[in-house]
C-alpha cells in the first residue's frame, strides 16, 4: 500500500511521504491559508508550507503536534469526532482531510465547522480508502474481512467508503463536488505483461475506466453548495 496510509506500530503517529494525489488536484500556486485536519506528522503541511501557504494543523496526538509544528503556524489538539476547535478562525482558502473521514463514527460536525470556516471560493480536499478496490473485493469473495495495524481495513476505520458513497456524505453535508478521481493500480499479474513505460498510463486509464474497482484512493475535491435561486428567496 502507497505510503499515506504507513503508521507506526503504536497507532498514534501517522508519518508519510505526504499525499501528492490529493494535493495535485489543489492549486497551490497562489499561497492561502490551509486547514489540515488530522495533520498527522506534518507530512501535507511540509507540502503546502513549502509551496508558502500558511498552515493551521489539528489532531488528536501530542506526539505528531510536536512534529507538525516544524511546518505549521499552530497546532491544536483536539478530537475531530467533537468536529473543529471553537477557537479557530476562518476563512481559509484550503480544507484538508487526506484520510480522515473514516476514522470517524459521524462526519457531520467536521464537514459542517469546515464548510463554516472555508473562505467563499475556499476548496475542501478529500481522500478516502475504496473498501471496494479489487484486492478488497477478492478477499470479500474468499471470505476475508480481517482487520490490519494498517491499510484499507485498518483497525481505526469506523466507516467503509465506495466511489459513490464518499461522494454522497460531501453533497449530503452541503458541499459541490469540483472534482472526484482516483489514485489506482492494476493488479500485478496484469502489470506484468506491460511495457515498463506504458505502466503508469495503463494504471490511469484503467483507474479512468473503472475508478471504483481500480482506485485504492478515492480523491474528491469541492466547494459549499451554493443556494439555489428559490432557497435564496424562501
Amino acid at each position: 500500500m502507497p505510503d499515506s496510509m504507513i503508521a507506526d506500530s503504536r497507532g498514534t503517529l501517522y508519518r508519510n511521504t505526504g499525499n501528492d494525489a490529493l494535493l495535485s488536484l489543489v492549486d497551490l500556486s497562489a499561497p492561502g491559508r490551509a486547514l489540515d485536519c488530522g495533520c498527522g506528522a506534518g507530512d501535507n503541511a511540509r507540502r503546502l508550507s513549502g509551496s508558502n501557504w500558511k498552515v493551521i494543523g489539528v489532531t488528536i496526538s501530542e506526539q505528531e503536534a510536536l512534529l507538525a509544528g516544524n511546518y505549521c503556524e499552530s497546532v491544536l489538539i483536539h478530537d475531530l469526532e467533537e468536529g473543529l476547535p471553537r477557537q479557530l478562525e476562518g476563512p481559509f482558502d484550503l480544507v484538508l482531510l487526506s484520510h480522515i473521514l473514516e476514522h470517524l463514527r459521524e462526519p457531520a460536525p467536521l464537514l459542517a465547522d469546515a464548510r463554516r470556516l472555508l473562505a467563499p471560493d475556499g476548496v475542501l480536499a478529500v481522500a478516502l480508502p475504496n473498501v471496494l478496490y479489487w484486492r478488497q473485493r477478492l478477499d470479500f469473495l474468499t471470505g476475508r474481512f480481517d482487520y490490519a495495524q494498517i491499510g484499507i481495513l485498518d483497525r481505526t476505520h469506523l466507516r467503509f467508503y465506495t466511489y459513490r458513497s464518499g461522494r454522497s456524505v460531501l453533497v449530503d453535508n452541503g458541499y459541490e463536488i469540483v472534482r472526484q478521481c482516483v489514485e489506482g493500480f492494476l493488479p500485478i499479474p496484469f502489470r506484468r505483461q506491460i511495457p515498463k513505460v506504458l505502466i503508469g498510463p495503463a494504471d490511469r486509464a484503467a483507474s479512468l475506466l473503472l475508478p471504483g474497482l481500480f482506485g485504492w484512493q478515492l480523491l474528491y475535491t469541492a466547494r459549499p453548495a451554493r443556494l439555489s435561486s428559490h432557497a435564496a428567496s424562501a
